[in-house]
């Protein structure tokens, strides 16, 4: 009997993995990542090494044999740590048992939508946001909503609790919010996270925060956190990474706080998604955790120093417009149609950039419709080097 020919294995797949999007960033990472002379600021990753301190621990964790399985929601000394980081920055008490040792941010958020929703449920996401939000929604049947950010007068980006309270119908299940932003730089203030903490509980939502970037503000305080508006009882779930704070991009570690009582539900899917990240990471990310603090201020005040470089070159730039962002290690820069965009859409300038300037960006649209007109930039970078990029940006772009 001959073999059945499948003219398209693809269709043959869910819709919900039919509908996950390509990232843009991606495409254009792919044209230049090998290419040595290429000015890299695509990718949320800074160019500075894991410290030599955390490496170290890794080592000395695999040297001693912690080489083997371990508990899937991660070791119970990194969930301590995690409790003492917690209180040490943000004041807040938060029992070890509520949290779980992740796969890096991304399985976190994969996680939270995994315990969270039901096919169909609807997912409220500012934008433009991180791709890897909406795609994480979509991979686990669920439906992405999208609520623009609006623009204050002064050019800085706004999201009204009555946006995101309009766009809720029957079918919403989780309220994200990323704060600091990717991309956006937006920083969600205290009083507003309460506003929408008590929308939330009247409402029955969940509330799913992404606050990977806490530390990136260039104020006089670090980002607030939903854990000091929120009980444990909370619909509240937090994810964060160490791939920013301590140069671990690669690492592939990061964690989650859920509410009390979870810790069975998120065991079981901390088994069946990585069983547990390595013994010796988790070694290396208690390290971090407790004498990385200071290597924490060496990164925000680079990028600081970065950042204002970035505005103030980019500022200068031929039909681009900066928005100082006011945290994350991101700005969205508005190329205007002329000199500087000949009619090209921000995908298309990207490549341009990458060919005649040798500066990797990510094009706005990377980040949902919203972003079209908009390249993002990674400052999270040495003054040197931001100041090379500015200047072959202005090669190709020109001055005012």
């Amino acid at each position: 009997m001959p073999d059945t020919v499948i003219a398209d294995p693809a269709a043959a797949l869910p819709d919900r993995i039919q509908g996950v999007g390509t990232s843009q960033i991606g495409l254009v990472a792919d044209k230049g990542r090998d290419d040595p002379d290429v000015v890299k600021l695509w990718i949320g990753e800074g160019d500075l090494p894991t410290p030599d301190f955390i490496v170290e621990a890794a080592h000395r964790a695999m040297l001693a044999g912690e080489t083997r399985y371990t508990y899937s929601r991660g070791l119970p000394r990194l969930h301590q740590a995690l409790s003492d980081y917690h209180r040490r920055h943000w004041g807040v008490e938060v029992a070890p048992e509520r949290f779980t040792v992740t796969a890096g941010g991304m399985n976190a958020i994969m996680q939270a939508c995994q315990a969270l929703l039901d096919p169909g449920e609807e997912v409220i996401i500012p934008s433009p946001n991180w791709p890897n939000l909406a795609e994480s929604v979509r991979v686990t049947g669920g439906v992405p909503v999208s609520v623009p950010y609006r623009r204050t007068a002064d050019g800085r980006f706004s999201l009204p609790l009555e946006d995101i309270l309009a766009a809720v119908t029957p079918r919403t299940r989780i309220l994200v919010v990323n704060s600091p932003s990717n991309p956006t730089g937006w920083v969600m203030p205290l009083a507003e996270m309460e506003a929408l903490r008590d929308a939330a509980r009247e409402r029955g939502l969940w509330i799913l925060s992404d606050e990977v970037y806490g530390h990136f503000t260039y104020g006089n305080a670090i980002a607030p956190s939903f854990l000091q508006v929120c009980t444990p009882s909370d619909r509240l779930i937090v994810a964060s990474t160490f791939s920013k704070n301590w140069a671990m991009t690669g690492w592939r570690a990061g964690w989650m706080v859920y509410p009390a009582g979870l810790e069975g539900v998120f065991n079981k899917l901390g088994q069946y998604n990585t069983t547990s990240i390595p013994t010796f990471i988790q070694h290396a990310a208690v390290a971090a955790l407790e004498e990385g603090d200071g290597f924490i201020r060496t990164m925000v005040s680079r990028c600081a120093e970065s950042r204002t470089i970035m505005v103030e070159g980019l500022s200068r730039l031929k039909g681009v417009t900066v928005f100082p962002p006011e945290g994350a290690f991101y700005l969205m820069a508005r190329v205007e149609p002329g000199e500087a965009n000949r009619g090209e859409t921000s995908l298309e300038l990207a490549f341009r950039l990458l060919r005649e300037a040798k500066v990797g960006v990510a094009p706005g649209t990377a980040f949902g419709p919203e972003g079209e007109g908009f390249i993002r930039i990674c400052f999270a970078v040495s003054p040197e080097l931001a100041r090379e990029a500015v200047t072959r940006l202005t090669r190709v772009l020109g001055t005012r």
